[in-house]
């Protein structure tokens, strides 16, 4: 299978996982393994990034794993830039998923300070992976800015809708020169499915597989359906059709009388 490259870095996995809502760090890690991710993004606010005694960053193989640290819970482009700062200055780590979400309820991420966060980060050398609605028009300001990748939603966080935004997805993916990543949503491994056959780049999942009644199957199940929408993909799927066309010919004993 060919790679997903995010700034210049390659990964053979092209399902990226979240760290939260697991009922044990064990389950977690063991997740993460059967999922056959290369990244696994935690929240600045739920982990002491700079000990590695921290119960949870001790829990995941960062030999094996890049560890993309995420903003979540920043309600502004200067909360989500000090959180970023404090989380370099500790770890070392410049790569970074921007979320910027002020919304406690639906938790959608605001395209102004999640655009104004990533001109100021982008310029300060992280490597930027935003959270953002479903926006083609913001998803071609980001690139411009220089963010490594674009990460729309195909559904509110945790929601396990699927690919509701499908439509603007589509649009974002034909316009893009920087990978897209669908994150938020995805609930069956049918969704990721659905978002790597219409050409996404990867997809990341956390609620979907960290409650699901066995997390480490269903870890497994997210990684065949991946792999299984980009294989076809590549493989160039054929086109809808509004009218029957047999699959084998309506000639010989058939029609012979």
């Amino acid at each position: 299978m060919d790679k997903l490259i995010i700034a210049g870095r390659e990964f053979s996995s092209r399902l990226l996982i979240g760290t939260g809502k697991y009922s044990s760090n064990k389950v977690m890690a063991d997740s993460l393994h059967a999922s056959g991710t290369e990244i696994a993004t935690v929240a600045l606010r739920r982990v002491d990034i700079d000990n590695p005694a921290d119960s949870m960053l001790a829990a995941i193989d960062q030999k094996k794993y890049l560890l993309l640290p995420n903003t979540s819970g920043a309600r502004d482009a200067q909360e989500a830039i000090r959180l970023a700062r404090l989380a370099r200055a500790a770890s070392g780590i410049n790569w970074l998923k921007l979320e910027v979400t002020p919304d406690p309820y639906y938790l959608l991420p605001d395209p102004i300070e999640t655009l104004k966060a990533a001109e100021i980060l982008v310029k300060e050398g992280f490597i930027v992976l935003p959270y953002i609605n479903a926006d083609p028009v913001l998803a071609k300001k980001l690139e411009d800015v220089g963010t490594a990748t674009v990460m729309p939603l195909a559904a509110p966080i945790g929601t396990n809708r699927g690919m509701t935004t499908r439509a603007a997805i589509e649009i974002i993916i034909a316009q893009s020169n920087i990978p897209v990543v669908v994150d938020a949503g995805l609930g069956l491994p049918s969704h990721a499915a659905e978002a790597m056959e219409m050409g996404a780049d990867a997809v990341l999942i956390n609620t979907a597989i960290a409650t699901a009644a066995d997390p480490v199957m269903m870890a497994e199940a997210f990684k065949k359906a991946v792999e299984a929408g980009r294989a076809a993909y590549l493989a160039g799927p054929a086109g809808v059709k509004f009218k029957a066309s047999a699959s084998s010919p309506l000639t010989g004993f058939l029609r012979n009388e």
